[in-house]
């Protein structure tokens, strides 16, 4: 396995974490925006239809996407600048 791998890992975990407490944060507040209300339904909320629901899990799943994809990026472009290789 290559150093830039090896080193990259620990980088990559942390990341990971700030990309999923990012993608929270963001998604909340798309939700205020466009719903208004407190939180988003959970997939158990009783009160909802299952295409609300749905539409909600699709909405929270795009954005954890970006999130973590913009995040992951620019780690591994970091990396490159730091190490001189790409860690993938």
């Amino acid at each position: 396995m290559k150093a830039s791998k090896v080193a990259y890992k620990p980088v990559g975990l942390a990341l990971g974490a700030v990309s999923g407490m990012i993608a929270g944060a963001a998604f909340k507040q798309v939700w205020k925006i466009g719903e208004g209300e407190g939180d988003a339904p959970s997939a158990t909320d009783e009160e909802r239809s299952w295409p609300q629901i749905l539409v909600v899990a699709a909405i929270q799943g795009a954005i954890f996407a970006v999130v973590k994809a913009a995040v992951d990026r620019s780690g591994a472009v970091a990396t490159r600048h730091v190490t001189g290789t790409w860690p993938g």
